[in-house]
């Protein structure tokens, strides 16, 4: 039975060991997976839209806008006052029905925080009952200027205050991004560096162990004494135990890098030195980065279309146009 179990265990741990793979991942994949697919670049990113459609929506305030308004239908059925010609008071059925819409186009005035408006609307009402009338009501065409006397002009200062916002946040996306690549250049040589120390100790412990061998050999032989073969014994556990911390030491710098970039944990990554002039083809698991590279795409898209829009959607005053 016991027996049975232990070739269980083993057989368990192969197929888990055989689970994980064996991916070499150079600097440059390293922060090409870092730009593309880790936390801190989908929050930059994230942090970026919002600037941008903050700044898309500030612009749309300025532009013309087309409202439509009515109510379809309207029913009242009440009693009201009526002041009869001697002074008296009786009250009055009224029983309607009524339909009206409104069409107008509005545009903000960011220097003065009014809105100038032109607007045209139809009325319908109809008396319900017996001697029942209809009646009709348009206003073809009205102007209406709205202007605050006493108030703080938020257009005003919105076109002051939104661009250095758009212009903050572009920058702190420069920045994030750049922090991202900070770090998963640490990531990588942490790793690197774990993964050399690991070859070392293991190297050191191929020597201890023959030393301690060799001098076994030669202590039967009567040609070092018993506590010198005691103290390569202790080198060789010595050094066993420094492999332990380097083993331990890798796995722990492979997680932080393989969190970082968001790769699973079936997947073992083996950092590699590549030299400037040395490409190969992208590895099975690096094929996503096309596409998400589409993602940070936005980023010259986003100054595109801010300039399009400030060049060409607003209207310019007469002397713009003679400083261009």
């Amino acid at each position: 039975m016991k027996r049975y179990f232990l070739l269980s265990a083993f057989a368990f741990c192969s197929l888990a060991l055989s689970a994980q793979e064996t991916q070499e991942i150079t600097l440059n994949e390293a922060i090409a997976l870092a730009r593309t697919q880790s936390v801190d670049a989908a929050v930059a990113l994230n942090e970026l839209k919002t600037a941008y459609w903050e700044y898309r929506t500030f612009r749309a305030d300025l532009l013309p806008e087309v409202n439509f308004s009515g109510t379809l239908p309207s029913y009242s059925k009440q009693y009201n006052s009526y002041q009869n010609e001697d002074g008296s008071y009786s009250f009055v059925r009224s029983n309607k029905l009524g339909l009206n819409g409104a069409l107008s186009i509005d545009q903000n005035i960011w220097f003065t925080g009014g809105k100038v408006s032109l607007s045209s609307s139809l009325d319908f009402m109809k008396q319900l009952g017996s001697g029942g009338s209809r009646q009709f009501m348009s206003v073809p065409i009205a102007l209406q200027l709205t202007q605050p006397i006493f108030g703080v002009n938020n257009l005003k200062w919105n076109r002051r205050i939104e661009p250095v916002r758009y212009e903050e946040a572009k920058a702190a996306f420069i920045t994030a991004t750049e922090t991202v690549t900070m770090n998963a250049i640490t990531y990588f040589f942490n790793l690197l560096s774990a993964k050399e120390t690991l070859g070392t100790a293991r190297q050191n412990q191929v020597n201890a162990d023959r030393l301690y061998e060799v001098a076994g050999a030669k202590r039967k032989m009567g040609q070092i004494s018993e506590n010198e073969l005691l103290q390569l014994k202790l080198a060789a556990l010595k050094a066993r135990a420094a492999v332990t911390d380097a083993e331990s030491n890798l796995n722990a710098h492979m997680f932080r890098l393989r969190s970082f970039l968001a790769i699973g944990n079936d997947l073992i990554l083996e950092p590699v030195v590549q030299s400037s002039g040395n490409f190969t083809k992208p590895k099975f698991w690096l094929l996503n980065i096309q596409a998400s590279k589409a993602s940070l795409e936005i980023v010259p898209a986003i100054v595109a279309s801010a300039k399009a829009t400030l060049r060409s959607s607003l209207p310019r005053p007469i002397w713009a146009y003679t400083t261009l």
